[in-house]
């Protein structure tokens, strides 16, 4: 693999040091420690596809690092860390668990890539394995997206193809994610012509697929074909950006403590909610007036259990006449995900309403009307209530509970930035008496 192009890491030091690698939603996959923090953490992006690094990568977006006095020191940290917190990277070479590999059915007349825990000889190539299939089953879907490998499960050969009508409506050939083998468009030769790129892509030859494309990307330009030329274009910036995905932090121990907190908070939230998956966004609702005027609302949007500021919201009331606390929150909740259904933009994974069953009921009937279906609940302040839409009884969490916590910074933040609001129109109406 190529040496990392991301300017983040000329940032780090060649000190010794503890570093943290964390998944797209903020868990932590694995704890090393590093007598240079710089050229440890450098090494992973210049990783055989075959190594324990390659596997970590897969599953990385987040690398946190803690800078130590000694190597000794380092050691220390590491271990104290890896047996709070059992990243699942640092445990899982400890047992005999079949782990998936990735297999690519070199030998077949168009390849495929697939996932597999038994290794054979059959003439194909095996990469891994690797311990986390969620990871790796979206890695496979990325490179047959990205090299525009037939991602059908169809056993065929050049001679002996699919029935048409079997295949004639297939989306992927259909919006150009695949070149049809099974419909005669492209032969066996061309298509293994085509595809050598993904060989060199699973071995980590990076550098030699760069200089590969760059001299395609000339031939093409040269001889007027554009379109293709930018197509190429467009690979060389993905694979030379590749590590811009990874964001790197110095942190200190506190700060890994309160972030062991957070992920705390966000897992006893799904089990004690029994969400299907970690509530990584929460989007919470508040409103404010003074007897129906200047009413207000806000939404507030917390990602992996800290304040996402950028990406708050506030909202004058449009269609409510006096203080109707559960129409403004309808309203509100109403106009908040139309919006995102209309540009397409994703859902958070938990709503939380500032309020007690009535203002919960009003929001449910904003997303019932909207066919959307997201997790949701609210917080009463008065007992710290719970409640659900389907039950009766409300939830009552130990005030020393992990999740209540965070709702509670949620709910008590929304309220913040509502009545904030409401007091600068307040303010604003008073000027212009």
């Amino acid at each position: 693999m190529p040496v990392c192009k991301n300017k983040k890491f000329e940032q780090i030091p060649k000190l010794p040091g503890v570093y943290i690698m964390r998944d797209g939603v903020g868990n932590i996959v694995y704890i090393g420690k590093a007598k240079s923090l710089k050229n440890r953490l450098l090494s992973y992006f210049n990783a055989d596809i075959n190594s324990k690094s390659a596997a970590i990568i897969t599953a990385m977006r987040k690398i946190d690092y803690i800078l130590c006095a000694s190597e000794r020191e380092s050691l220390i940290v590491e271990r104290q860390l890896i047996n709070k917190i059992q990243p699942y990277f640092n445990s899982m070479w400890k047992d005999d668990k079949s782990y998936p590999y990735i297999k690519f059915s070199a030998s077949e007349d168009f390849p495929r890539l697939t996932l597999t825990r038994r290794k054979i000889t059959d003439g194909s190539l095996y990469f891994g394995p690797y311990p986390q299939i969620f990871y790796i089953k979206k890695f496979i879907r990325w490179v047959v997206k990205f090299f525009k490998i037939r991602p059908c499960k169809l056993n065929f050969t050049q001679y002996e193809l699919p029935e048409e009508k079997k295949v004639k409506s297939c989306v992927y050939y259909h919006t150009g994610m695949c070149c049809a083998p099974c419909m005669s468009k492209i032969t066996s030769m061309e298509y293994k012509s085509k595809i050598k790129d993904v060989v060199l892509f699973l071995n980590g030859k990076f550098k030699k697929l760069e200089d590969k494309w760059q001299m395609r990307m000339f031939n093409l330009s040269n001889n007027m074909r554009y379109e293709e030329a930018k197509e190429v274009r467009d690979r060389l910036y993905a694979i030379e950006n590749m590590s811009e995905r990874v964001m790197i932090n110095e942190i200190t121990q506190d700060e890994v403590s309160k972030s062991i907190q957070r992920a705390d908070s966000i897992s006893e939230l799904k089990k004690i909610l029994r969400l299907k998956s970690f509530p990584a966004v929460i989007e919470g609702f508040d409103n404010s007036n003074i007897q129906g005027t200047n009413a207000v609302a806000s939404m507030v949007r917390f990602y992996n259990g800290i304040a996402d500021k950028k990406n708050y919201r506030r909202f004058k009331i449009k269609t409510v006449k006096g203080a109707d606390d559960f129409a403004t929150i309808r309203e509100v909740v109403f106009r908040r995900y139309s919006s995102l259904i209309i540009k397409n933009e994703k859902l958070p994974d938990l709503i939380l309403i500032d309020g007690g069953k009535g203002q919960l009921g009003a929001a449910v009937s904003a997303l019932e009307e909207l066919q959307v279906n997201i997790p949701i609940i609210s917080l009463a302040k008065k007992n710290e209530e719970i409640f659900f839409p389907i039950k009766d009884k409300a939830l009552i969490l130990s005030k020393h509970s992990e999740a209540l916590k965070l709702l509670q910074s949620i709910r008590d933040e929304s309220h913040r930035f509502a009545l904030k609001y409401h007091r600068k129109l307040r303010e604003k109406s008073l000027y212009k008496i």
